[in-house]
């Protein structure tokens, strides 16, 4: 991964409480477990962000190599990688990703 490449990345990741590294769009999603982490983040009622990486591939080679997972959705709260879309779902049903999500927004 080039510095620039890293850089945009880590800008990207920084500026957003909540991001996410998804097929398709918000309003969009272009594959079903990119669907599951949309509905998830919609059904808490939270802003977020979604970087579309099927629009820049060298985003989306690039993520790949920044969070060491090669699998989409990617999700990013405050800055923390937090997984794809079964460990959403699975920190939604725990209760947990409602937490994490109100720490994220109250800092």
């Amino acid at each position: 991964m080039t510095p620039e490449l890293k850089e945009k990345i880590d800008q990207l990741v920084e500026e957003n409480k909540i991001l996410v590294f998804i097929k398709g769009t918000k309003l969009m999603p272009q594959c079903g477990f990119s669907n599951n982490v949309v509905q998830i983040l919609n059904s808490l009622g939270v802003p977020f962000e979604a970087v579309n990486v099927l629009a820049d591939d060298e985003i989306r080679q690039g993520i790949k190599e920044y969070s060491n997972w090669q699998t989409f959705p990617q999700v990013y709260i405050d800055g923390e990688f937090i997984g794809g879309s079964d460990i959403m779902i699975e920190l939604y049903q725990q209760g947990e990703l409602q937490q994490k999500v109100e720490v994220a927004l109250a800092s």
